[in-house]
């Protein structure tokens, strides 16, 4: 059970907040490769992991084989448990950047970035793909043998094509041909958002294990419930309101603790908004509460659009 790396989302509030509920590995938002050797602040602030989030996946993004080395060398350094390579990443900035999913189109190019940054580093590396570039071109078996023949030590799926992006249904039947191709761990990734989807795709796909993303939305105890639910056939209860609140108050007051009031006020809104999503009043409450620019006021509001759904209930 891994929690997908996720741009805006896998932030070290975040992932320590899925690692109290419990998870198998969390990986780290995607980093580029050359701005993690600038050392950016912004690439350091993403590759800092703490203690108790242990272990920890940093995921590397870029198109030139040095830059992979150094940048993966550098996370080492800085105590990476692991070191991902980022092939799956559908975004247009980072394929015409001819990194992320683009490299699925030059196997030869990927192949130089896997061997580069397997013998930069001592730790497990690890590889993110998509099923292919387009539907006419689905060479992820191919391209995962070649990880693998590289030194490659476990591979993710996502079960779509990079044309695809986000439309559609994964495609878990086709993770399959991947895991019949190697014999290394092959994990499942991509539209896994209840009980029986994670069933279903490891029926289908055959899979080692299963990567959750959007499905941890506002749910950062979905991974354990489906962790319990694999291993007893026990589907866990949502923590109650009460206690989702205080886990509402305690993630955004982290999140302030971390990026400071001015950003990390901004940056808890989509948070705010999929904690409260299908809650009574929660459109209102979601409208109001990104209005507000002060921390301290937020807080106030959070509490105060919690307090009256628990007395209903409690009475």
């Amino acid at each position: 059970m891994i929690l997908a790396p996720m741009s805006g989302v896998t932030d070290q509030p975040f992932r320590r907040l899925v690692k109290r509920f419990g998870t198998s590995l969390l990986v780290t938002e995607m980093i580029a490769s050359e701005a993690m050797i600038r050392e950016t602040r912004d690439s350091m602030k993403k590759a800092q992991a703490t203690l108790d989030e242990r272990p920890v996946s940093v995921q590397l993004a870029g198109c030139k084989a040095s830059s992979m080395a150094d940048a993966a060398k550098l996370n080492e350094d800085l105590g990476a448990d692991i070191i991902d390579i980022n092939m799956g990443c559908p975004v247009k900035k980072v394929v015409n950047g001819y990194a992320g999913s683009a490299l699925m189109r030059d196997l030869d190019h990927a192949a130089s970035l896997i061997r580069a940054t397997v013998d930069a580093v001592r730790v497990p590396v690890t590889l993110k793909m998509r099923t292919g570039w387009d539907d006419s071109s689905r060479n992820a078996p191919e391209l995962a043998r070649i990880a693998q023949d590289l030194g490659v030590k476990m591979i993710t799926v996502h079960g779509r094509t990079r044309c695809q992006m986000y439309r559609g249904h994964a495609d878990w039947a086709f993770i399959r041909k991947v895991k019949e191709a190697v014999h290394l761990p092959v994990i499942a990734n991509g539209d896994i958002n209840s009980y029986e989807d994670a069933e279903q795709a490891l029926a289908l796909s055959g899979a080692d294990g299963v990567m959750v993303g959007r499905g941890t939305y506002g749910r950062p105890w979905f991974i354990n419930q489906l962790r319990h639910f694999l291993k007893n056939g026990q589907k866990l209860a949502d923590p109650s309101l009460e206690d989702q609140a205080a886990l509402v108050l305690d993630h955004y007051r982290d999140m302030i603790d971390y990026y400071g009031a001015d950003v990390g006020v901004r940056l808890a809104r989509k948070h705010l908004g999929w904690y409260t999503k299908g809650l009574p009043g929660s459109a209102e409450f979601r409208n109001n509460v990104n209005k507000i620019s002060d921390f301290n006021a937020v807080t106030s509001a959070i509490s105060s659009y919690y307090e009256p759904l628990l007395k209903s209930m409690a009475a």
